[in-house]
């Protein structure tokens, strides 16, 4: 059953965070600054005062093309307080990429990294303000602030303007596999609904602490890191630069945070690199042949690895793409709390997702209640067929493409994941693959590659690995 919208409206979830925790911390930039909310409330009025002299109006598309930082986020809030459609572009993206992404979108302003703005071809940029993510100042010929310092705001006069639920807010360019990505337009209903999922059902008060180091460019991060979090009055240390395993591990060494979401490549790297070298010790083989003596290997396991990451945290919630089945058995083998959600940019991002305590062996979380799921198949709890949804998560289609509309949609308005997969009867979804990648064994079995390919990829030789069908056999 499709959980009815009676939580408060976006507009006033924000509101209400800035104006009841003013003094309280907001933003961090890991070995940076700190700001307030009040601090940043006052730089979203002089952006919002920005934009408008730059003749922009609601309603007008604002791109960002930056690394993660506060000034990111704060970027993001002054568009959507402003009522403009924010267009995160990913910092991964070639220049001729973002600039497709700025022509196609209709972007009337350009919030961009200096370092990332020298690569732009000015030829190409119809002129658009840019405005530096570095210091806020206006970048071209004239290089002067573009912020008005002088303009006080106090909390009382402070407020997010209401949006209807069906406005576009955010134009979310994925990072198609092929040719240029599709722009996923996502409704005001869409980003509301994924918060407040996360508000009733994710464990954080307001003052909890986390880490944000996801492309802020990408769904899964911006929701469940900065959207949700900020709701709530936490207190966010963001990882400017690319995170490896070890500044990603100092930071949470640090801060502690209190909840942490994870893509699966690290926590596969975390176990390729660190648990399994220890545990192929023949000292500890030998050990873990006594049972009683296994146990306490294991608790020692879990415990190193709860300290590795801050050791205060209620969960891990990892998405994004499909954790290794070994890696995932062997997490649940020595009690370590975490959880496997699944979703998409196209549905802002959550379809599924259940707490560490209840989550089932092999599953991607149960259905959100704010949405519906079917299988494309005769039997959806024991035969695979795509994944298919619907609901207040869902997109309202992609930016000027027809064609792909057509595609992304049944005729009875149920929204293709592209997924394949089955339900049970408490509605827990298990992925088995991607339509486009199964392949038919010879034998006419249906073969799963990312299967096979999470087995490889646990070898410490592997680095990354493919499985291609050729000439009727399977090749890595």
């Amino acid at each position: 059953m499709v959980k009815t919208n009676s939580a408060p409206k976006l507009h006033e979830l924000y509101t209400s965070a800035f104006r009841n925790h003013w003094e309280r911390q907001l933003f961090t930039d890991y070995k940076g600054d700190t700001y307030t909310f009040g601090e940043v409330a006052q730089t979203i009025e002089a952006l919002k005062r920005t934009m408008a002299d730059a003749g922009l109006v609601p309603g007008d598309h604002v791109a960002i093309y930056a690394r993660n930082s506060s000034n990111w986020t704060i970027t993001f809030f002054s568009i959507m307080s402003f009522g403009g459609v924010i267009i995160p572009i990913l910092p991964d993206f070639t220049p001729e990429n973002a600039q497709y992404i700025m022509e196609h979108s209709e972007a009337k302003m350009l919030f961009v990294a200096d370092s990332l703005f020298g690569s732009l071809d000015q030829n190409k940029m119809r002129g658009i303000p840019s405005v530096s993510t570095d210091d806020f100042r206006y970048l071209g010929k004239q290089e002067n602030s573009a912020i008005d310092k002088s303009i006080i705001i106090n909390k009382e006069e402070f407020l997010f303007q209401e949006r209807d639920d069906e406005a576009l807010m955010i134009l979310s360019y994925t990072s198609g596999s092929m040719g240029f990505s599709k722009g996923v337009m996502l409704p005001v209903r869409s980003v509301e609904s994924n918060i407040i999922y996360a508000r009733e059902h994710m464990p954080l008060k307001a003052g909890d602490r986390l880490v944000s180091f996801l492309p802020m460019a990408h769904m899964f991060g911006l929701a469940f890191e900065i959207l949700f979090p900020v709701s709530l009055g936490c207190h966010i240390t963001i990882v400017t630069k690319v995170p490896s395993p070890q500044i990603l591990l100092n930071a949470l060494g640090e801060v502690k945070p209190h909840l942490i979401l994870m893509v699966p490549l690290v926590i596969e790297k975390v176990y390729k690199k660190r648990i399994v070298p220890s545990l192929k010790k023949p000292a500890i083989k030998a050990l873990l042949a006594i049972p009683g003596i296994r146990q306490l290997i294991f608790q020692k396991t879990r415990d190193k690895i709860v300290e590795n990451f801050g050791g205060n945290f209620h969960e891990v919630v990892i998405g994004g793409a499909a954790l290794s089945p070994e890696v995932e058995a062997f997490f649940r083998k020595i009690k370590f709390p975490f959880t496997i959600g699944y979703g998409m940019t196209e549905c802002g991002p959550l379809v599924s997702y259940a707490p560490a305590k209840v989550t089932k062996k092999g599953s991607s979380g149960e259905l959100v209640d704010r949405m519906e799921v079917r299988i494309d198949s005769k039997n959806p709890y024991k035969t695979v067929g795509e994944i298919q949804v619907k609901g207040r998560n869902a997109m309202l289609g992609y930016f000027k493409n027809e064609e792909a509309n057509v595609k992304a949609f049944t005729s009875d308005g149920w929204l293709r994941t592209g997924d394949l997969g089955i339900i049970d009867q408490q509605n827990f979804i298990f992925i088995k693959g991607r339509s486009k990648n199964m392949l038919l064994g010879s034998s006419g079995q249906n073969i799963y590659p990312e299967e096979l390919e999470a087995r490889l990829s646990n070898y410490a030789i592997v680095q990354e690995c493919v499985i291609v069908q050729r000439n009727g056999k399977l090749v890595a």
